[in-house]
C-alpha cells in the first residue's frame, strides 16, 4: 500500500467556552493517499469541519499529530488550497484578479495560469466579470480556481455547494470531478449530502457526533461517471445511509 500523503492521529480536540468544555474530536485515525477524493459526512456537530481545519492548519490546538508528507502541520501552507461554504471573493476585483489575488496580474506567467484555470472551471467569457455579476455557482467556481492557483497538492472543501440549488449543485459536482480527473489533486470534501458523497468519493468517512469519532470508512469503487439511477449507486447509498442512521441515533441519545 502507498504511504499516506496525509496522516491524522488526533487523540482529542477540545473547544473551551467560559466554563464549558466541548470535545469536538476524539481518537481520530485517518490516512489519505495521494490522489484520493475523500468525503467527510456525519451529523451536525460531529467535527467534520474541525477535522478539515486541522488539516488546513487553521487550528493547531489539539492533542495528537496531523502530518502532510511526514511533516507535522504547523499552520496554513501553499501545499493546501481551501474552499469555504461562501466563495469569499474580493468584490472590487474581477474574476481573473480574484483568482490571482496577491500576485502580479500583469505578468505573462500569471495571465497564462489564470487563463488555464478559467478554462478548467468553465468560466471562459467571464474573465472581467465582478462578483456581483456572477451566479452562486460561478462565484464558487472562481473560488475553486483561486484555491488551485498555487497548484496545491491538497484541496480542502468545506460544504462548498450547500447553499446552491440542486441543479447548480449537480453541475458543479460534475465540474469538480472534471478538475479532479485532470489533476488528481488529493481532495477532502465536507458534506451532509449522501448522494453528493457517493457521486464524488473514492472513499467516504462517516463520523459519529459528540465526541466526534470516525464510525466507518467506506470505499466507493464505482466507475466514473456515476449514474445516480443505477442499482450499484443505490446500494452504496443505502450502505452509507445505514451508517449515518446509527450516527444520528447516537447524536440524539447524547442530546437527550
Amino acid at each position: 500500500m502507498a504511504s499516506p500523503l496525509i496522516h491524522v492521529r488526533v487523540s482529542e480536540k477540545i473547544f473551551s467556552a467560559k466554563e464549558r468544555r466541548v470535545t469536538a474530536l476524539k481518537n481520530i485515525a485517518l490516512d489519505i493517499v495521494s490522489g484520493e477524493f475523500v468525503l467527510l459526512i456525519g451529523p451536525s456537530g460531529c467535527g467534520k469541519s474541525t477535522l478539515l481545519r486541522l488539516i488546513a492548519g487553521l487550528d493547531t490546538e489539539y492533542n495528537g499529530r496531523v502530518e502532510v508528507r511526514g511533516h507535522k502541520i504547523a499552520g496554513p501552507g501553499t501545499d493546501r488550497g481551501v474552499v469555504f461554504q461562501e466563495p469569499r471573493l474580493f468584490p472590487w476585483l474581477d474574476v481573473s484578479e480574484n483568482i490571482s489575488a496577491g500576485f502580479n496580474s500583469n505578468a505573462a506567467e500569471t495571465r497564462q495560469r489564470v487563463s488555464e484555470l478559467i478554462k478548467l472551471v468553465r468560466l471562459t467569457g467571464f474573465e472581467k466579470a465582478y462578483p456581483k455579476q456572477l451566479s452562486g455557482g460561478m462565484a464558487q467556481r472562481t473560488a475553486i480556481a483561486r484555491a488551485l492557483y498555487r497548484n496545491p497538492g491538497i484541496l480542502l472543501l468545506d460544504e462548498p455547494f450547500s447553499a446552491l440549488d440542486a441543479f447548480t449543485r449537480a453541475h458543479l459536482q460534475t465540474a469538480l470531478l472534471d478538475v479532479w480527473k485532470q489533476r488528481r489533486t488529493t481532495s477532502i470534501f465536507v458534506t451532509h449530502d449522501i448522494d453528493e458523497a457517493v457521486m464524488l468519493a473514492t472513499k467516504i468517512v462517516v463520523m459519529d457526533a459528540r465526541p466526534g469519532t470516525i464510525r466507518n470508512i467506506i470505499p466507493v469503487d464505482l466507475p466514473y461517471p456515476r449514474n445516480r439511477l443505477s442499482s450499484e449507486f443505490e446500494r452504496k447509498r443505502h450502505e452509507v445511509l445505514a451508517e449515518l442512521q446509527h450516527a444520528y441515533n447516537i447524536s440524539q441519545e447524547v442530546e437527550a
